[in-house]
């Protein structure tokens, strides 16, 4: 009998030392999803990048809003308040980010990562687009200047899959348990990424050294990397086009036998489609991604759509 109560009392501590052990368990691994899992992303493409990555497993917040500019973005208290409490900083770097580092200092967070997206990518430099040759693109720009060289790599397929790794390797040092994961999607995304390169390949193949007009010195990689010219003139005023601003258009029109205009969407471009009609030149829109959907796939979406307007004006 006693033997009995023996074994019920045993089978009860083990019942309860194993109770026990889950519970440290589940303790342990919450702190850990919760270490690992509250991540900043600072714009839109590198948000969409991050969460193709993360999946579900992780909570990640965009820190400059959609449809705000990441070159003239002036920090908020709650930026602040948001990093302090982060993980995992996820930025586009090369520069791009100019008010980061002083929001980090404000933020004073020792548990902070940092994940710089364009680690060992090479900016094409200012300098780089002056040359009048076909291996670089013709530069006319004094809008925001980029000391680090060009910043807008994310707008280059190649590049992309470069920054996607960057952020998958960042990811999987700052939250281990998550690797497999992390690999997991980035493998998926980085084969869609491929599948972009091939179709902006194939489709711009006939149109080597195509000269267009973008207003917005954003688009040198994604020109260099099909053999494209982007030939950017002085970055023009969103609300009011002054004649002079018209005339200059029209001579580098003129001057490099462009032939098309690209403005990005959003741009108030009244004005422009009368000075393309005036040139008789296509008018498209090109997509620079601060503004769209927090989907990783409208990333291929606003591509695709940059691939079919750059078709139609080289065509």
């Amino acid at each position: 009998m006693s033997r009995k109560f023996q074994w019920i009392g045993n089978s009860l501590l083990a019942a309860v030392a194993l109770i026990i052990t889950a519970c440290l368990v589940n303790l342990s691994s919450a702190a850990q999803d919760r270490n690992g899992s509250k991540i900043i992303a600072t714009f839109l493409p590198i948000y969409m990048f991050t969460k193709a990555i993360t999946g579900e497993t992780g909570e990640i917040e965009l820190l400059i809003p959609a449809g705000a500019d990441p070159h003239e973005y002036q920090a908020t208290p709650e930026n602040a308040r948001a990093i302090a409490k982060a993980d995992v900083l996820v930025k586009n770097g090369l520069g791009l980010e100019e008010f980061l580092e002083k929001l980090v200092n404000v933020a004073s967070n020792p548990q902070l990562q940092e994940i710089d997206a364009s680690k060992n990518i090479k900016p094409i430099e200012k300098d780089d687009n002056n040359h009048h040759d076909h291996d670089h693109d013709h530069d006319h720009d004094h809008g925001h200047s980029h000391e680090q060289g060009n910043p807008h790599v994310w707008l280059d397929p190649v590049l992309a899959q470069q920054q996607v790794k960057n952020i998958r390797d960042g990811l999987v040092k700052a939250n281990p348990n998550n690797a497999t994961t992390y690999q997991a999607n980035a493998s998926i995304y980085l084969q869609k990424l491929q599948q972009l390169d091939q179709e902006f390949k194939t489709r711009l193949a006939d149109f080597k050294g195509c000269k267009f007009i973008v207003f917005h010195d954003a688009y040198p990689y994604l020109a260099k990397r099909y053999n494209l010219q982007q030939i950017s003139v002085v970055e023009l005023p969103q609300d009011y086009i002054t004649p002079r601003d018209v005339q200059r258009v029209i001579n580098t029109t003129k001057e490099y036998e462009v032939k098309g205009l690209l403005v990005e969407i959003g741009f108030n471009d009244s004005r422009m489609e009368k000075i393309a009609k005036d040139l008789g030149l296509p008018l498209k829109k090109l997509n620079p991604m601060n503004s769209g959907l927090l989907d990783p796939e409208y990333y291929f979406t606003a591509m695709r759509s940059n691939l079919n307007s750059l078709e139609e004006v080289c065509k």
